[in-house]
């Protein structure tokens, strides 16, 4: 089964890696045909990476989303399945450039820095046996590839801009959709990742409860998590009531999905507390 296993991930992140190239490449020649590729090359990533989830469940005996292997495969499932529906939605497919890296480089991460022994399944302990931590972190994954993907779209706003404001749209910024179009769908993500995040938060409180008698410890995770929360709160908030749009959103996105990282591989792997991995 362990054989199985890695070579599921060795799939997953030779799929994604192909996809990043190819999406670069379609983003620098403009050749369709390579976005296509790329697009197949995440639906074949995707299949590996649910296969590698599905029978690390089988061999675990349990949801496979406790430990920092298994949460860094399912985030990058996260957003590789959240880039191929929002592909689809929203026609952009320039946007693999900037979003599907993220993916690959987390299975990078794996690949290189974690060894095999902190790759394998173990016993669970028992504050991680409730059905509550496997809603607490689907919620945070979805939302995170949701929040990948505006921090893609965040970026090219910002090159997008910065060129119309200068009148110098030549290349491959010229390529790249309006920078009005990029604005709203940067809006429409974080909608979406918005609630699930809350979401995200309630259940891990309540799973908390039910673990350690209490729904918040002021843990460096549930902190940052918090933290996180408030930027992408600011956000919406000054959006809707003050209009907000453009440059100071796009920041506001990219400053978001940088506290999301920040809140899983800062906390998880170098402070102390309940959600360090690798203590």
């Amino acid at each position: 089964m362990v054989a199985q296993e890695n070579l599921l991930f060795y799939i997953t992140f030779a799929a994604y890696g192909l996809a990043t190239f190819l999406y670069i490449g379609f983003l620098v020649i403009r050749n369709q045909s390579l976005a296509r590729i790329g697009y197949y090359s995440i639906v074949i990533g995707v299949l590996a990476n649910t296969a590698a989830l599905a029978l690390r469940a089988i061999v675990a005996g349990y949801v496979p989303l406790t430990n920092g292997y298994e949460f860094l495969l399912a985030f990058s499932w996260g957003i590789a399945s959240v880039y191929l529906f929002a592909e689809k939605k929203y026609q952009i497919p320039v946007a693999g450039a900037f979003v599907v890296p993220t993916a690959w480089l987390i299975l990078a991460y794996v690949a290189v820095l974690m060894d095999p022994a902190s790759r394998a399944a173990r016993p669970l302990m028992p504050a991680l046996q409730s059905n509550w931590l496997t809603y607490h972190v689907i919620t945070a994954m979805f939302s995170y590839g949701a929040f990948a993907f505006s921090f893609g779209v965040g970026i090219m706003y910002l090159w997008k801009k910065s060129a119309e404001s200068r009148e110098k749209q030549r290349g491959v910024v010229a390529f790249l959709p309006s920078s009005e179009k990029l604005d709203e769908i940067g809006y429409r993500l974080i909608a979406i990742g918005f609630p699930l995040l809350t979401l995200c938060i309630i259940t891990g409180a309540i799973w908390a409860e039910y673990a350690w008698g209490r729904y918040w410890s002021w843990d460096p995770k549930e902190t940052w998590s918090l933290i996180t929360w408030l930027i992408y709160a600011a956000y919406l908030h000054a959006r809707f009531t003050y209009g907000w749009k453009g440059n100071r959103a796009a920041w506001m996105a990219v400053i978001g999905f940088l506290a999301v990282l920040f809140t899983f591989f800062g906390v998880n792997y170098f402070l102390s507390g309940l959600h360090s991995y690798a203590k």
